[in-house]
């Protein structure tokens, strides 16, 4: 116990605790000035909106994509298993990079989407492709060990009787996969809301527009405004916290009806 707490210190406690000490630096005026700054605001909008709806697409088909890697055999299983780790080997920057030349105008997939009038590349759109790929196998590898232990004799019993393919789903596999897609889910949006490396070349960096928080932060760092990066990130510190804890209390919830 007191190992686990000397590192939850070390390595959680004592860095967030800096954050707000350093935020007590700045008068209560000074500090919402900074805060609620009007390219801050736009900021958050757009790096807690995508993050959403980056979590919601990736918990739908990650959900997809562990049901086939667990229910279905074909060929390239192996290597589409493999793939689905790609986003933790590669690094963030690479991975921007690449998203960015793939989705550009110019690019393979921009470049039949540019016609449509869907620009992705330096969008709100490009923010949300790559917190998707970011946070995709955060969602199948929570999920995919649990597909595995469910038991089939449970479905099969719906089965005999009457019930439907949908239904059995609906009814019997999804309520005991609900808490692991929540703790997915969870996993993804938090990994979305502080991701840097991948978002810095496809959003194109426009205040107001593309603009995301912890590029915002990163910028009052070069600034040397270490008060107001630090106020920024306490914002964002306190409603990730919340979200979070929001999510963890329906996952609660969650857990309790499938043992009832």
């Amino acid at each position: 116990m007191g190992f686990t707490v000397l590192y939850l210190s070390l390595i959680v406690l004592f860095p967030l605790s800096a954050v707000v000490w350093k935020t007590t630096g700045l008068t209560f005026e000074q500090f919402w000035s900074a805060v609620t700054d009007d390219r801050v605001i736009a900021s958050y909008k757009l790096s807690f909106g995508a993050s959403l709806a980056a979590a919601l697409i990736n918990a739908v088909f990650g959900l997809l994509v562990a049901w086939v890697l667990v229910r279905y055999r074909f060929p390239g299983k192996k290597i589409v298993d493999a793939l689905v780790d790609m986003p933790f080997a590669l690094p963030t920057a690479v991975a921007g990079i690449a998203l960015t030349s793939l989705y550009d105008d110019n690019g393979l997939i921009g470049s039949m989407l540019a016609p449509l009038g869907i620009k992705t590349a330096f969008s709100p759109l490009g923010v949300v492709i790559a917190l998707t790929f970011i946070g995709l196998p955060f969602v199948v590898r929570t999920v995919q060990p649990v597909l595995q232990e469910l038991e089939r004799e449970t479905e099969e019993a719906a089965v005999s009787l009457g019930a439907s393919r949908w239904r059995t789903f609906r009814r019997v596999i999804f309520p005991q996969l609900m808490p692991a897609l929540l703790t997915g889910f969870t996993l993804a949006f938090a990994r979305a809301i502080g991701e840097y490396g991948s978002v810095v070349f496809i959003s194109g960096n426009m205040p107001m527009k593309t603009e995301i928080t912890p590029l915002l932060i990163m910028t009052k760092l070069e600034q040397y405004d270490y008060a107001g990066a630090t106020a920024i990130a306490l914002v964002m510190l306190i409603i990730s916290f919340v979200l979070l804890l929001v999510t963890n209390a329906l996952q609660m919830i969650s857990n309790r009806r499938v043992s009832g």
